[in-house]
């Protein structure tokens, strides 16, 4: 396996007169977690069937795994698992029972005791032998990842894994996402959970309208967006009086003694104001940069709020 686990180079597809994905180019990093952000209707899903080799693109080259996703399909879906948007566990069986079919399904060496593993690692043992039927959301999409994992993929496809799970829950997904990547799997995970994507990916693409408007990291992105500032907080009032006359630009905040300083929140810019301040032998007591967060990134890119909330 190359250091890229998945390269997408001129992406398009369209449904009739739809372009959905309109020549997206993507880079993914082997044993990294990628996310790509989007409002509903974006492209994010079909971005996933394409590369998952279950539709096939209208033009554009796609590599998975090393291989080619047309003219190397098999190869690819040996390589990868997939966990859609919704729990796909058979709620007639038992937690044990749906495990036991992917082992049966498996070609692989994945046996019993690959069931019993999955079972502990997922906290699902006192719950094997219960129809999933009677699972939380949380324990369903625990077992339909651990479904996926039968097969020991290197690349892991999450479609927002976490959707409708509460708080709890989707943290303890969060633990499974980054111990799998401590093992060298690689994750690309679709979400509209903002705090999600900021929390575990190394690396961030926004897509709308089926075209990609940045990526970056999460600190990148943030950075892309106006509101960066530096906030300066003084012993005395006559310290914040000197440092406002100074730094011209700033805001002052006279109940707090501080002053809020527009950055770009850089080394280079950090610097320049010291420096600016050091010249006038002033100093702050306290010094912190403030950055927009993902949901101001968000609307900046998409020009509307993420329709799911960020927790």
């Amino acid at each position: 396996m190359t250091d890229l686990a998945i390269t997408a180079s001129g992406l398009r597809k369209a449904y009739q007169d739809k372009t959905v994905l309109d020549g997206v180019d993507l880079e993914v990093p082997a044993g990294t977690i990628f996310s790509l952000l989007g409002p509903n209707g974006a492209g994010k899903t079909t971005a996933v069937n394409v590369l998952t080799t279950l539709t096939k693109a209208d033009a554009g080259t796609i590599r998975v795994a090393g291989h080619d996703v047309v003219g190397e399909a098999k190869a690819v879906r040996a390589a990868i698992g997939v966990t859609g948007q919704f729990a796909a566990v058979d709620e007639l069986l038992t937690g044990q029972e749906n495990l036991q079919l992917m082992v049966d399904l498996t070609r692989g060496g994945a046996s019993k005791k690959t069931v019993a593993e999955l079972l502990e690692r997922f906290e699902l043992t006192e719950a094997a032998r219960k129809p999933a039927s009677t699972y939380s959301g949380g324990m369903r999409r625990k077992l339909d990842l651990a479904m996926t994992l039968v097969g020991r993929p290197r690349i892991i496809f999450l479609d927002e894994p976490t959707t409708g799970l509460d708080p709890r829950s989707r943290r303890t997904m969060w633990s499974i996402i980054r111990d799998l990547v401590a093992d060298g799997v690689t994750i690309f995970l679709t979400t509209q959970y903002l705090e999600e994507a900021d929390q575990l990916a190394d690396r961030i693409a926004v897509l709308d309208q089926g075209r990609l408007v940045a990526q970056g990291t999460s600190d990148e992105l943030k950075r892309r967006i106006p509101g960066t500032h530096v906030r300066l907080r003084f012993t005395t009032a006559a310290e914040l009086d000197a440092a406002a006359r100074v730094l011209g630009d700033g805001t002052r905040d006279d109940d707090a003694l501080a002053l809020r300083v527009p950055s770009d929140g850089g080394t280079k810019s950090l610097r320049s104001l010291l420096d600016r301040l050091d010249e006038y032998a002033l100093s702050a007591e306290e010094l912190s940069v403030h950055t927009p967060d993902l949901d101001d990134v968000f609307l900046a890119l998409t020009g509307r709020a993420t329709e799911v909330p960020a927790r």
